[in-house]
């Protein structure tokens, strides 16, 4: 029987079977080969088939059963080799990704390894994921990033920029922490922010897939009767998938992830992939909020031991200050007996001393001298007093008003007009009332020595933060720097003040007690003198 197909035959030329194709022509000589890829599958084999039917063949009864048992065979084998190229894919992906989950602590690169291998094709392929974590105190679980299109044209646009660049899912994950993840944070902030659950409420699907520590699939979720629609109407999708993160029996949170743009079914395989996924996602984040943590208490035992070894350097400090004030107080005292006793004795001649009289010159110089002398020792004995403050809760606009009414004499004489600007809501301050009120009248003094004759001079006090500000502004001649530097120096010398040592001495008992002093010149002209006073009892 001459057969229509050429399965009988040993070899073949091209002309006889045409379903051999380009790059098969190896089929040609290969008589098994050609038999079982080509021939069983070939139309003419089935007349071949069908002829030898017809002819009583004892083959044509048993060829048939063969033959279709042969394809069954054939196809499981294709769908089992496509389950095992599948699963080799996906212990790759796992592999590469878990590799990179393992070294990271970032938490920003841990998201976004996670949320690109959900949502990439090279990945797990869904359209959308959101995140939501439990919080710091463990009360609730919130939404915090979601990764996706929002609409079918940012859709398209984003996989047509993926399918263009070509990137593996790990240059993937880092193009998208550093050019996209911040914006992905704010993008979803409006479905995020709904998306907050109590951990107490035991009944809701969030807390259901994580008491359970297995995936849940909601399909028909609007019509659902166990479910809340509002989460359905948030997320604007029928059908979902709610993913665990567990790690060491630690509820690090759930992944929400759905198909909102291709509407294609989540399969059984899509959940236990991602199932398998999720452990190492979570002991990821965990660590990395760990050591975000462990990083943030890092810092703060850093702030602490700075502020305790400034602490211990002012105790020194003061330790030292104090010696050098009981030193100073002592000579000073021993010196000012003796001066005043020669102070007053030439200011007794002198006022005795005739007009004309040649050794008058001589007594005003003494006299001169003298006063001089008595100042600066007036100055050492504030110093020696201001290392010894005695603190209390004061009234700051009450003290004000009666330091500047000492001062209104000194203002009358300079032609100043004074201007108060005093905060009717302002908390009681502690501070030594005698020291501070010597600032006031000091900074006072020194502005009016800034001003000609006339001006104005502005006095306010205002809440500032955790403190009380004071300023002090006059409408003098703007300082420079040099100047303003020279003015808080010990025994300042300048050529628009002379010297003195008074403003330095406010510095010194401001700062000793955690407050400022700052001067600045005002552009528009005038110098401010600032006083901030702290108010928070661990401040003082």
């Amino acid at each position: 029987m001459d057969w229509e197909c050429c399965w009988s035959r040993e070899e073949v030329e091209p002309e006889n079977c045409p379903y051999v194709g380009e790059g098969e022509e190896d089929l040609y000589t290969s008589h098994r080969r050609r038999v079982v890829e080509k021939c069983v599958e070939c139309p003419r084999f089935k007349n071949d088939l069908a002829r030898m039917k017809g002819s009583g063949s004892p083959l044509s009864d048993v060829l048939p059963f063969i033959l279709t048992e042969f394809q069954e065979q054939k196809a499981q084998m294709e769908a089992m080799l496509s389950f095992l190229n599948s699963k080799t894919r996906e212990i790759k992906f796992l592999r590469e990704v878990g590799i990179v989950l393992q070294t990271s602590l970032d938490l920003d690169e841990v998201l976004s390894i996670a949320m690109t291998a959900i949502t990439a094709g090279k990945g797990f392929g869904m359209n959308r994921a959101f995140l939501l974590m439990t919080d710091k105190e463990r009360r609730h679980i919130r939404g915090y990033l979601g990764v996706g299109p929002r609409d079918y044209e940012e859709a398209w646009r984003t996989w047509e920029d993926i399918g263009r660049s070509n990137f593996t899912l790990k240059e993937l994950a880092r193009d998208f922490q550093k050019t996209k993840l911040s914006y992905e944070k704010v993008k979803f902030h409006d479905i995020l922010s709904q998306l907050t659950v109590p951990l107490a409420d035991q009944g809701h699907i969030f807390n259901r897939a994580l008491q359970g520590k297995k995936p849940i699939l909601v399909e028909n979720a609007l019509n659902n009767p166990d479910l809340d629609r509002g989460l359905a109407r948030i997320l604007g999708v029928d059908c979902f998938l709610i993913m665990p993160l567990i790690s060491r029996n630690r509820r690090i949170g759930v992944i929400i992830a759905d198909n909102c743009i291709t509407q294609k079914p989540i399969t059984l395989q899509d959940m236990q992939s991602l199932e398998t996924f999720a452990f190492p996602v979570a002991f990821a984040l965990e660590r990395a909020s760990l050591y975000e943590r462990l990083q943030e208490e890092v810092a703060k035992q850093k702030s602490a031991n700075l502020k305790l070894r400034e602490q211990q350097e002012l105790i020194v400090k003061m330790e030292k200050m104090a010696l050098v004030g009981k030193i100073t107080s002592s000579i000073a005292h021993s010196i000012r007996n003796p001066l005043m006793v020669i102070g007053g004795f030439a200011r007794t001649l002198l006022k005795g001393s005739a007009e004309d009289d040649e050794k008058r010159s001589y007594l005003e110089s003494i006299v001169r001298e003298t006063r001089q002398l008595e100042d600066v020792l007036s100055e050492v004995l504030d110093y020696s007093e201001s290392l010894f403050p005695v603190t209390d809760f004061w009234d700051l606009n009450e003290l004000v008003t009666k330091a500047l009414a000492e001062l209104e004499g000194a203002m009358e004489q300079a032609e100043v007009v004074c201007r108060q600007e005093l905060s009717s809501d302002l908390p009681m301050v502690r501070i030594d009332y005698k020291q501070i009120s010597y600032c006031l009248k000091t900074i006072t003094s020194t502005a009016l020595a800034c001003m000609e004759q006339g001006g104005e001079l502005t006095v306010e006090s205002l809440n500032d933060g955790d403190g009380v500000m004071l300023r002090i502004s006059d409408s003098g001649k703007p300082l420079t720097q040099t100047a303003q530097e020279a003015l808080t120096a010990p025994f300042f010398q300048t050529q628009e003040l002379g010297e003195g040592g008074g403003l330095s001495l406010c510095k010194s008992i401001l700062e000793r007690q955690g407050n400022s002093l700052t001067i600045y010149s005002r552009p528009g002209g005038g110098n401010t003198y600032s006083i901030r006073l702290l108010t928070r009892k661990e401040n003082i």
